[in-house]
């Protein structure tokens, strides 16, 4: 992985997380879920999923990383890939893409595909 510029690292995470963001909206709203809430602010993507738990997502730029903190796989750190094009994360060998497609189809029981590599 070669490194991101602070520049290439910011548009890039706030990109991903602006993505993740209208997602969780759109998801909120098809599924008419009770205390299903989604709030992005100054880096911070936190998408509250009722009895399924709390996901949060913020930008690390000291070490221009996304961190998530999932109710269902803990906390992880994510790298930007860019061979990929994706965020990666070394030690579960898994993009933040996979991760949370594989969760929320859990979580909701069926197929979610994020908007995300």
């Amino acid at each position: 992985m070669s490194p991101l510029t602070d520049m290439e690292y910011e548009a890039l995470a706030s990109e991903t997380l602006d993505d993740l963001s209208i997602c969780f909206d759109d998801i909120g709203e098809e599924l008419s879920m009770d205390d299903f809430d989604v709030e992005y602010a100054s880096g911070v993507l936190t998408v509250k999923l009722g009895e399924h738990g709390t996901y949060v997502l913020n930008k690390q730029p000291p070490n221009k990383q996304i961190w998530l903190s999932s109710p269902i796989s803990g906390p992880e750190r994510f790298d930007y890939d860019q061979k990929y094009d994706s965020w990666f994360c070394r030690h579960k060998n898994e993009s933040l893409g996979t991760l949370l497609s594989r969760e929320m189809s859990q979580i909701f029981k069926g197929e979610f595909i994020m908007p995300i590599k």
